[in-house]
């Protein structure tokens, strides 16, 4: 069994190509290229990194001010409210009720009239 994984061994090192000074400078080339490439734009991830913090900062700032706008808004109509239903001397849901019933009322008698106006 050990004579076969040398075997492998062999068969695997001699599939390589032998590395040659060509292959060294091709692949110094190539790394040296795309290293410099790299670092002649590496700095736009800082500014992305920068832009993305402002943006998440301001967003947040907009937002508080957002809400509390709203809460201000909120606080203000219940404010509105509440003189309305102060002056008016009573509360918006007992006008309607008070509208519903004056609206039956009128229909019945309408149709008590018209049943009276009918008769002989």
């Amino acid at each position: 069994m050990w004579k076969d994984t040398t075997w492998k061994k062999a068969d695997a090192m001699s599939s390589q190509p032998t590395p040659t000074m060509a292959m060294y400078t091709e692949a110094m080339d190539k790394f040296t290229k795309s290293a410099t490439a790299f670092m002649e734009h590496v700095h736009l991830l800082n500014e992305a990194r920068d832009a993305y913090h402002e943006a998440v900062s301001a967003s947040s700032t907009i937002r508080r001010s957002l809400d509390a706008s709203d809460q201000a808004l909120r606080s203000l109509m219940t404010q509105l409210e509440q003189v309305v239903n102060d002056h008016l001397g009573e509360p918006a849901l007992e006008r309607k009720k008070l509208e519903l019933v004056k609206a039956e009322a009128t229909r019945t008698s309408g149709e008590n009239t018209s049943n009276v106006s009918k008769l002989p």
